[in-house]
């Protein structure tokens, strides 16, 4: 198996095999054009840590469901803020099924909760007056669960 080094924003190098860095659909587009020069592949936008975590992901479980299976609930158990860079770098490097499971974890947190819990789990400041959010709850009634 052919392995391929990629260059992270700060400077780490990971060499990974193929078929792994190829669940990119940017690396892959990457290596189509490029070539098999054996050259690192700079990966400006996700730093060591997370692409670290990203070439950890096993994607080859996955099914398309909305629950998220045991697996990759252990995966995404991390701090909210590598979880949103694992989200940021799945969308960069156009890895669907890990941007699907990223995206499934963010709104298990949110799911069932109220705007003030939501505000709470995601250190969210309310920018709105009491006569705003009034008005904005009338506005969504039909959405309410009753």
């Amino acid at each position: 198996m052919s392995t391929i080094t990629l260059v992270s924003s700060d400077g780490a190098e990971l060499t990974v095999g193929r078929p792994v860095a190829e669940r990119s659909v940017l690396i892959k587009n990457m290596l189509e054009d490029l070539g098999d020069s054996g050259d690192a592949i700079p990966i400006p936008n996700v730093n060591e840590a997370v692409l670290k975590k990203v070439i950890d992901d096993d994607d080859d479980n996955r099914r398309k469901t909305t629950d998220i299976d045991e697996w990759d609930q252990k995966f995404m158990q991390v701090d909210q803020e590598m979880l949103f860079e694992i989200i940021l770098a799945a969308n960069y490097l156009d890895i669907k099924a890990l941007l699907d499971v990223g995206c499934k974890t963010v709104a298990n947190m949110i799911k069932g909760k109220s705007p003030e819990e939501i505000r709470k789990t995601f250190n969210i400041q309310n920018d709105f007056t009491p006569e705003e959010e009034d008005q904005i709850r009338r506005e969504n009634e039909w959405a309410e669960d009753r």
